[in-house]
């Protein structure tokens, strides 16, 4: 696919790999509903400090398909029965789908017989039955599903509640790299990550903050939206960052501001941008302009690169928001949210642990 040069595109958090989230989390889970958000007058650290989330979906996500060489030939049940890629399976056969381990289980288990299977697609639900083909050659039964249940990936932490250890990040949600749509995820475990490289950003190309995981968890992801992501860190990460207060849209200015990333190891660095095109009467996130206009900073990444969605955006000593998109023709250019939208969403309840 080519991609044109005003094209836009959203810091996927998950460079997804098949990875397993073991066990309890081991963390407190809070019910973090209308208090997540602090009360007018209030103050948050902000963040640029990367952070790692290994995350499980709500029930398995179709990846790809695979014929079945059944006796009759090369067959494929699950395409058959109407599944296609980005569908998300929550239950078979009456049950809920936990992972994709229970899902195999499952099949294998009722040979030929056929199920019912619910399904999920742009946001919507629907049913169908499945009729799983022994494979010949392997001789167990199948769908011709490759699915997934798991990523894993990093992002920039926006912003710290200094009384309850509560974050927001990213400034969008994490979507799907091939259909874009939000994943339905459960619960998340985070950790700190060390950024060891970065590849520049340049003209079609976005670039990428290179990192790893730290091995101990840091917090837990609750929850996932379109304005970012949010959690609560067992032990907050260190930082230098005083605690600021929150600017409303309205306040937001075109003109000079900063931000603060880290791109190369260390702490979080301050960089300058400009501030443009504002719309104050966006609920998304893609609320204003966002133009680096920092030497240091183009010289390490080229602009915006994919890890740094989420660095905080600070004007007139108050935290207005977040970087989330970078244009694909001009990595100097991109987008960010206003800390408002990114509240409102944080508001919303979250799964209370059971």
């Amino acid at each position: 696919m080519k991609i044109k040069c005003k094209q836009i595109t959203r810091f996927a958090l998950f460079a997804v790999a098949l990875v397993c989230v073991l066990g309890a989390l081991g963390l407190p889970l809070p019910v973090i509903g209308a208090s997540a958000a602090p009360a007018s007058g209030a103050r948050l650290i902000p963040g640029g400090m990367p952070f790692g989330v290994k995350f499980s979906t709500e029930g398995v996500l179709v990846v790809g398909f695979c014929d079945v060489d059944a006796e009759g030939g090369q067959v494929n049940p699950a395409y058959a029965a109407g599944l296609r890629e980005h569908d998300v399976i929550t239950s078979l056969g009456g049950k809920q789908i936990a992972d994709a381990a229970q899902f195999g289980s499952m099949i294998e288990g009722a040979g030929a017989t056929p199920l019912t299977l619910t399904y999920t697609r742009s946001g919507k639900s629907y049913s169908t039955t499945l009729t799983p083909a022994l494979s010949l050659s392997e001789n167990r039964y199948k769908t011709g599903l490759w699915v997934r249940d798991s990523g894993a990936g990093i992002g920039t932490v926006t912003f710290i509640d200094p009384e309850t250890g509560e974050f927001g990040g990213l400034g969008h949600g994490i979507c799907d790299t091939e259909s874009g749509a939000l994943v339905s995820m459960t619960r998340g475990v985070v950790s700190g990550v060390t950024i060891s490289g970065v590849q520049k950003g340049v003209s079609g190309k976005p670039g990428e903050l290179k990192g790893y995981f730290g091995t101990a968890k840091t917090g837990t992801l609750l929850q996932n939206t379109d304005c970012g992501v949010f959690g609560i860190f067992a032990k907050a990460p260190a930082t230098e960052n005083s605690p600021l207060p929150i600017a409303k849209a309205s306040e937001v200015r075109e003109g000079e501001a900063f931000i603060l990333c880290t791109v190369d190891g260390g702490k979080p660095c301050r960089y300058s941008i400009r501030i443009s095109d504002i719309d104050k009467t966006a609920t998304g996130s893609k609320c204003f302009t966002v133009k680096i206009t920092d030497p240091k900073l183009i010289e390490k990444t080229g602009g915006i690169v994919q890890g740094m969605s989420g660095s905080p955006i600070i004007q007139n000593g108050k935290l207005i928001g977040a970087v989330t998109h970078v244009l694909i023709g001009d990595p100097t250019t991109g987008y960010g949210i206003f800390i408002e939208n990114m509240l409102s969403a944080a508001q919303r309840p979250m799964a209370r642990a059971s």
